[in-house]
């Protein structure tokens, strides 16, 4: 009992702590302009696809869209899809002489299959800045300009502005808020954009700006080819080589729905939560202690434990205010917080033990190499 006791206080305490650093953070987070001045360098918007017929039209046109980047040029890789993906983006960008499509060669040995499209499309850009965007993105007229603006302004190399997370289904909004939460609560934005450190690192591929002779230096794409996570292995790639960046906030720039379905849902973070952790102690570790902070102390507000009621609110009130924040559901979403910690728990388990059997897959290739 006294163990339990003890448990509850720290979890809650660090609960409180957590929600501090929160707050501290959501003041330092770097927020684009709603009016950028206008680019005067090429810009390449970078788009891979594969199998988006029902998603790239949408995304393309926002990119088509953009004002106050006059020397922009799109390039659209198809990565063999078999829907009549190229097709639809021909077809939505009729003459455009700014879109060029490309057909994206075969994945070979060593290669994860985004990384390799990326790489592609980086070999053909021409631009000084690079942006990178999923074809599951809405970007608003000034997203390119005004990320671009921000990158140049303060002097740095990359910059992954995060987009709102649009969620509806009760498994996407159990789940999905977690993302912007996570690094929110956890990383110290304004350390983490110079330290090399890997785990100061944090990234978001669905809209990553990054200046191009930063990229190259870097390595581009190839200096992460197998890499589940690229968009975390190319910051801190960049990081490595003496750049700066990280996460700004994206939230008027661009909209993300990733899932549309628990299904969904649980085979996109399935085929990279056994990988997100470093290990299977790693994950294990990192469970056990959000479990601490933030499973622990409501579990004791049922047994009428003031200490666990308080640690249980700090948690919400955290939760609350990203939300808050980036633009997502804030009540009664943020009262499900220890449940989406449960969710997030046995995604991680599930994402390992498919992994460790090789059943891992995503658009038809394999993910990972098992563990035997």
């Amino acid at each position: 009992m006294k163990v339990w006791r003890a448990a509850t206080r720290a979890g809650s305490l660090a609960a409180v702590a957590l929600t501090v650093h929160s707050v501290l953070n959501v003041r330092k987070l770097r927020v684009p302009s709603d009016e950028p001045d206008a680019v005067t360098e090429r810009v390449s918007v970078l788009l891979p696809v594969r199998d988006e017929a029902q998603r790239v039209g949408p995304c393309l046109t926002s990119l088509l869209e953009q004002v106050a980047v006059p020397d922009l040029e799109i390039l659209v890789l198809d990565d063999g899809s078999s829907d009549g993906t190229a097709d639809l983006v021909r077809q939505v960008a009729g003459a455009d002489p700014r879109v060029r499509v490309l057909q994206g060669r075969d994945l070979p040995p060593g290669w994860s299959g985004k990384p390799h499209a990326c790489a592609q499309l980086a070999e053909q850009a021409s631009g000084d800045v690079l942006v990178f965007v999923d074809a599951d993105v809405r970007l608003a007229p000034h997203a390119v300009a005004a990320a671009v603006g921000l990158l140049r302004g303060a002097g740095l190399d990359l910059v992954s502005p995060y987009p709102r997370q649009l969620a509806l289904t009760a498994g996407e909004r159990l789940v999905q808020p977690l993302l912007q939460w996570s690094y929110l609560t956890t990383l110290p934005l304004d350390v983490a954009e110079s330290s090399p450190n890997p785990a100061l690192s944090a990234a978001n591929g669905q809209f990553l700006v990054v200046d191009a002779a930063a990229y190259r230096a870097a390595g581009g794409h190839a200096a992460v080819r197998d890499a589940v996570l690229d968009d975390l292995a190319l910051v801190r790639r960049v990081k490595a080589a003496g750049g700066r960046g990280g996460m700004v906030d994206g939230t008027r720039l661009a909209t993300c729905r990733m899932y549309e379905s628990w299904p969904q849902l649980r085979d996109g973070y399935g085929k990279s939560l056994w990988s997100a952790f470093g290990s299977p102690a790693g994950a294990a570790a990192v469970m056990t202690g959000l479990g601490l902070v933030y499973v622990m102390p409501p579990l004791a507000a049922l047994t009428g434990s003031w200490v666990g009621f308080g640690g249980y609110a700090a948690a919400v009130a955290g939760r609350y205010l990203v939300a808050e924040r980036t633009g997502g559901r804030s009540l009664p979403d943020s009262l499900a917080h220890p449940a989406s910690v449960v969710a997030l728990g046995w995604l991680t388990a599930r994402s390992i033990a498919e992994h460790r059997a090789g059943r891992l897959a995503w658009r038809g290739r394999a993910v990972g190499t098992p563990v035997r």
